[in-house]
């Protein structure tokens, strides 16, 4: 593998948006998602996928993007449309794609042919913008493939769970994708979710959530997603306009979680450039280098969506009068 570091984009909401609704396409780019993907898979019919391509070529090339992560859902590698979906697609509006996303991968050897595709693209169009993968687990055979999925190519940037397919795939008792089991003691994709993240972490990619489709739900889609960003995700998928916000909200740091973030790295900043120590005491706490790496993947994730802080370090260090 290449040594090139992994991009890392804002998607703590990434918009699903069905390549054959040149509305839906249209109306994408005033949305406050952090990332939009155009789909030519689970949401298109097969008689209206050829048409979709060049619905999404031309939303990609007739749209604003800017600050946007922009994500092109192809079909399976199994399927009779992928290498067209990729060749189109890429060779038609490179300039404005961020990712191409691959669903139900199962082996490191689908993430390859993408890519190597992709390779053979650029070399011979003269690309010179690097397009990232994103990679959907959605099976029994893609979940115990994992570790080798993530690290099958240097393009790839995100594990994506896929918990519709996986219901199917496992043989669960569901008809909903993104719900609880309410007949089971516990969280049923707990397993699954960790499994994911830890693949996903050792690879240093990304990891979202798939879809919740009670869209109206907003109360149990904001649970749910919160469940996820306690396990450690990025972002979830969002499926209609009205669940951007939540996601954005949920995803990103409170005001004074990313303040002590940043106080945080300030001081221990301080203690070793400056006196040299390994550890320091922060108010009552104790901070070492453990604590800056936790600190820094938060306030990542506050300036990734846009964050500043005001504080100063003495607001977190010097005790409060009266205490």
């Amino acid at each position: 593998m290449n040594a090139i570091e992994r991009v890392t984009r804002p998607r703590r909401s990434c918009l699903s948006v069905p390549g054959s609704s040149p509305k839906m396409l249209s109306k994408a780019p005033g949305l406050p998602a952090d990332e939009v993907f155009m789909d030519l898979e689970d949401s298109v019919a097969p008689l209206a996928k050829e048409e979709a391509r060049g619905n999404i070529i031309q939303a990609l090339k007739e749209g604003d993007w800017t600050g946007k992560t922009v994500v092109v859902r192809i079909n399976g590698v199994y399927t009779k449309w992928c290498h067209r979906d990729v060749i189109e697609v890429v060779e038609n509006a490179w300039q404005y794609l961020d990712c191409l996303m691959i669903p139900k991968v199962e082996f490191a050897s689908d993430v390859q042919f993408v890519s190597t595709l992709l390779d053979q693209i650029e070399a011979t169009t003269g690309i010179d913008r690097r397009i990232g993968l994103e990679v959907q687990i959605e099976t029994a055979t893609g979940i115990t493939n994992i570790d080798a999925i993530a690290s099958a190519s240097d393009r790839t940037e995100d594990l994506i769970f896929g918990p519709a397919d996986m219901s199917a795939s496992l043989g669960l008792p569901a008809l909903t994708a993104g719900l609880p089991m309410p007949d089971y003691p516990g969280d049923h994709w707990h397993f699954i979710l960790s499994k994911i993240l830890v693949a996903a972490r050792n690879a240093g990619l990304q990891a979202i959530d798939g879809p919740y489709l009670v869209i109206k739900n907003l109360e149990q889609f904001r649970e749910m997603s919160q469940r996820a960003r306690s396990l450690g995700y990025d972002g979830k998928w969002a499926l209609h306009p009205g669940q951007i916000d939540v996601l954005n909200e949920v995803f990103s740091p409170t005001q004074d979680e990313f303040d002590k973030a940043a106080a945080i790295l300030e001081a221990y900043r301080h203690a070793t450039d400056v006196q040299r120590t390994g550890a320091v005491m922060f108010g009552t706490e104790m901070i070492d280098e453990a604590s800056r790496k936790m600190a820094e993947q938060l306030a990542a994730r506050g300036r990734a969506a846009g964050m500043r802080t005001d504080k100063k370090l003495e607001d977190f260090t010097q005790p409060k009068e009266g205490r």
